[in-house]
């Protein structure tokens, strides 16, 4: 039987084109969340299944690669259900391996801790455009800052680095989910029936307004309540005065503290920041994972479907692991899906390295090949990308594809030395 060429489903094989965008991407990355204070982490890929499965996670437990126990722990004969087989899964975000992380090493970082981490993934989802079973993520987040200070770092950090790698003109939209819980309390929606409600929600940018009073509906809530729910976002405007406004509604139900935050992230943000996008309002903004406690953000990007980026306040996770809640924040781009907007968009790396390819003909001394060599070493001193390669038959051919990989002058090696 042959073996497979083609990458398992849902993954793929990266070639050198994408694969300079990427490292470039990564660099930018790095070197700009640094300038905001973020230090590099790394945790394993592989997280104890209990953790990924503690309810925390949303949609997303749903889709865990799971690893079966080995050895003698692996009893096929006496298990009952899946989990008896089962130790451990492949983390499918780096939340839960940070809150993990931060747990276990506190003692010896510091307070506030500003967390830049990026690596793969792993989702068993269905593939589709820009969305994978294997991805990067890049993650900056804040542990142990429980004020508005956290979520507007984060904010300019991913807005700065979006504006570095060519981003200009899209929208990040945010909320609150004190206020979703604020705004669903106070047309009378029962407290248990809150998810149910906001998963309907969730599908307003798809179904509109009336799909969601139709799903409401359908779900058995109160023409009256359905009503006054959908009147709270037909009123809401998308700027701080929005927020402001609903808090003042929504005061009764809720601390209005809270609304005057999420209204001075929006105005601090617009004040200070030097990118080019737009800061929204959006009571709508849902977002499935169902540790978010307070502000939650997402970034759109015109003629593209779907977020490339998102994240939230999630005070509670940490508690899990220690007992004790620890204030947390986090921001996540989409690493793939720019990448995709990139390539799509013929994105070239800027100020890449002068590239010379050296090509030797078949049968030449071994002089000769001294000489190409030491040349070569003497331009990569300097900095100069070189190849040295053996000439081949067609090279017209061969300089031409060179020539799309970046490779702008040429040396020939032959027999009787170069021309």
């Amino acid at each position: 039987m042959a073996l497979k060429k083609k990458p398992v489903t849902g993954m793929k094989d990266i070639l050198p084109a994408e694969m300079q965008v990427r490292e470039y991407v990564m660099k930018q990355i790095r070197e700009t969340y640094q300038t905001f204070g973020f230090h590099s982490i790394e945790t394993p890929c592989v997280e104890h299944i209990e953790n990924l499965s503690s309810k925390q996670g949303g949609d997303n437990e749903k889709l865990i690669f799971k690893i079966m126990k080995r050895g003698e722990k692996l009893d096929l004969e006496h298990a009952e259900e899946e989990n008896d087989l089962v130790d451990g899964g492949l983390r499918y975000d780096l939340t839960v391996p940070l809150s993990r992380y931060y747990s276990n090493n506190a003692a010896g970082l510091p307070s506030p801790f500003k967390s830049l981490q990026m690596g793969s993934v792993w989702r068993a989802d269905r593939p589709q455009k820009g969305r994978f079973r294997q991805f990067v993520q890049c993650d900056i987040d804040i542990l142990g800052d429980g004020t508005r200070l956290a979520e507007i770092e984060l904010i300019l950090a991913t807005t700065t680095l979006l504006g570095k790698i060519g981003f200009h003109g899209y929208t990040v939209r945010i909320n609150d989910r004190n206020i979703l819980k604020g705004m669903a309390a106070y047309c009378g929606f029962p407290e248990e029936s809150y998810d149910q409600v906001f998963i309907i929600l969730d599908k307003m940018d798809k179904i509109g307004m009336d799909g969601v009073a139709k799903e409401l509906s359908e779900a058995g809530y109160e023409e009256e309540k359905i009503k006054k729910y959908l009147a709270l976002f037909e009123s809401a405007t998308k700027d701080a005065k929005g927020v402001r406004g609903l808090g003042a509604t929504l005061k009764e139900v809720m601390d209005p503290e809270q609304a005057e935050n999420l209204a001075s992230i929006i105005d601090s943000v617009e004040e200070i920041s030097t990118s080019q996008f737009t800061m929204e309002f959006d009571p709508t903004l849902v977002r499935g994972m169902s540790y978010y406690t307070g502000t939650i953000f997402e970034i759109q990007v015109d003629g593209f479907p779907g977020s490339v980026g998102g994240g939230g306040r999630y005070d509670k996770m940490i508690g899990k692991f220690t007992g004790m809640d620890t204030p947390a924040c986090g921001f996540s781009i989409g690493f793939e899906r720019i990448i995709t907007i990139l390539m799509e968009n013929g994105f070239t790396v800027p100020g890449s390295n002068e590239k010379m390819a050296y090509l030797i003909e078949k049968g030449v001394s071994n002089q000769i090949i001294s000489q190409a060599m030491k040349e070569a070493m003497e331009e990569r001193s300097k900095g100069v990308t070189v190849l040295v390669s053996q000439m081949n038959k067609n090279k017209k051919f061969q300089k031409e594809n060179l020539i799309s990989e970046g490779y702008t002058q040429f040396k020939e090696f032959y027999k009787e030395g170069l021309k």
